[in-house]
């Protein structure tokens, strides 16, 4: 037996994401975002409202980081999401995290997330369902803390955590559970 929820945005896992830009004083701005992701090989799109203060910054600044949050930062980047830099100016500044300037964007690159990604807005694309912007990846940086022993990112080692927009959860990611392109491979025996 099935139950009909309507049209709802039920799609589980949600990334949580982390938008770094700069405000026009030069003051970072972090905002996490969940709806959008990689949509080509050096590509990303993120689906935002256009009222938020980050919007603002990608269209002067042409330039954001994207980044993926650990779980030890669970209560600074939900809180990220809460307060619009729109009504609080210190909002960055409040959670205790720390910023140092991207060596190849006009973005902040924070350094507590343990990956990020320096991407140039390409196009912003007013849509009847609201904001996308177009990003492309000029780089990915990884802490040292989150690659294996043959120096790749290992995402087990990110601590991430995704979003559940049934019930407004976050959850932690991490356990591997096979091997993408082999796990099934059997079934391709006739």
């Amino acid at each position: 037996m099935t139950k009909d929820f309507g049209a709802k945005p039920y799609l589980f896992p949600m990334p949580t994401y982390m938008i770094g830009t700069y405000n026009e004083d030069d003051t970072v701005d972090v905002m996490m975002m969940a709806w959008g992701g990689i949509c080509a090989e050096d590509m990303v799109a993120l689906n935002l409202e256009a009222e938020h203060k980050t919007v603002a910054n990608l269209k002067a600044r042409k330039a954001f980081t994207l980044a993926v949050p650990g779980t030890e930062t669970l209560a600074a980047s939900d809180f990220l999401g809460i307060a619009s830099a729109n009504k609080m100016a210190d909002k960055f500044a409040r959670t205790g995290l720390h910023a140092v300037r991207s060596q190849r964007v006009d973005a902040p690159v924070i350094t507590e997330y343990p990956l990020t990604l320096e991407c140039e807005v390409v196009e912003m694309q007013d849509q009847p369902y609201g904001l996308r912007v177009l990003g492309r990846i000029l780089n990915v940086m990884a802490d040292e803390k989150v690659l294996d022993e043959t120096g790749k990112i290992d995402a087990g080692k990110l601590q991430a955590f995704a979003f559940d927009q049934m019930r407004n959860g976050y959850y932690a990611v991490g356990d591997k559970i096979g091997q993408a392109w082999h796990s099934g491979a059997g079934l391709m025996k006739p």
